[in-house]
């Protein structure tokens, strides 16, 4: 039987880059209207390494997200090989600090000041394994020898194995996934390791990005995979299992900056997040399984409250716009131009 509406828990978005300044105030209302709360990476520039620097950005937040009083940013911090251990128990003691972000150095947007090896920061994760504070993960390997490809899996093998036997009760959130093995990975470890996963990995693929032309608005980072991969990031979202659970990684750049020899990475999808995620479920008949992955897991892994709120869904045709955005900000969003079968009712 089709199903015209889904009413579920209000989701949160646990992977949001809002960036600053005037692009903050452009697309911070398109997170805050459909999520309670949202995960903000601390990769701007200079990167968030102090409590003073996130409550100051917090409050930037707070400003442009006044039409939606109800939204709550949370926090991370920007490891560095010299990050303080005290600056962030204090940070996560005072609220501040939700999470801490591990981005290898140069492994995607403002990335540069991030950690050259993943062992001078140990002091720091004993520090948050102690207290509980969850560890958020770009899982990437960038040495110059390995495959842009194969980053995620030598990650996991070089990197997230060995860390998770040297620090067995550390909170660990592996970010954004995109291959199988890393879905194999999560699958098998143990409650302490649990993954995001974005919209756009589960509608596209490498193919999407590269045949006809190469679409700079579908390269992001992770880079897109072989369909296979695909295929298991779709199976583990909808299939209800605890370990997965919503993180969309938007991440909006300029035109001028996507359509340019460097070409930035990242997808902006905030926009259209839930309607994106609900087709996917849709597609895979699994929209019982859908509350559970956008507004449940989350919350659990984090060890907060589930939102009280409730948001619907209704089958509503609805054009996505070519541009978002005026002038040097101007952005497309993902799945610009094209035609969504889901329309999120706001209150």
């Amino acid at each position: 039987m089709a199903v015209n509406s889904i009413t579920i828990t209000k989701p949160d978005d646990w992977h949001v880059h809002l960036r600053d300044g005037a692009m903050l105030q452009q697309v911070a209302n398109y997170t805050a209207r459909q999520f309670s709360r949202a995960i903000i990476m601390p990769n701007l520039t200079p990167p968030v390494t102090t409590v003073a620097q996130a409550k100051g950005y917090r409050e930037q937040i707070l400003a442009a997200t006044r039409d939606y009083p109800d939204f709550q940013p949370l926090m991370t911090a920007y490891l560095t090989d010299s990050m303080d251990v005290e600056e962030i128990v204090r940070g996560h003691a005072e609220g501040v600090f939700t999470a801490t972000k591990l981005y290898p150095a140069g492994a995607t947007t403002n990335s540069a000041a991030g950690v050259t090896d993943v062992k001078k920061i140990y002091p720091v994760l004993e520090a948050m394994q102690r207290i509980g504070m969850p560890l958020l993960v770009h899982g990437e390997v960038v040495s110059d020898e390995i495959d842009v490809f194969d980053r995620e899996a030598v990650f996991i093998e070089q990197i997230m194995q060995p860390l998770l036997q040297d620090l067995p009760e550390l909170k660990v959130v592996f970010e954004h996934i995109t291959t199988k093995d890393a879905v194999d990975f999560v699958v098998a470890a143990g409650n302490n390791l649990a993954a995001t996963i974005t919209v756009h990995h589960l509608q596209i693929n490498r193919n999407d990005m590269l045949v006809g032309g190469i679409k700079p608005h579908l390269y992001c980072l992770p880079v897109a995979k072989r369909e296979l991969h695909r295929q298991a990031l779709r199976k583990s979202a909808t299939s209800g299992s605890n370990k997965f659970f919503l993180g969309t990684d938007t991440a909006p750049h300029a035109i001028g900056d996507k359509e340019s020899a460097c070409g930035c990475a990242g997808i902006f999808s905030a926009p259209h997040a839930l309607e994106s995620y609900v087709q996917v479920f849709e597609e895979e008949h699994a929209l019982d399984k859908f509350e559970t992955f956008v507004s449940l897991n989350g919350p659990k892994f984090y060890g907060l409250p589930v939102n009280e709120k409730k948001v619907t869904l209704v089958k509503q045709q609805q054009d996505v716009p070519d541009l978002i955005g005026q002038g040097e900000l101007t952005i497309k969003p993902y799945r610009s131009g094209e035609r969504l079968g889901w329309r999120l009712v706001t209150e």
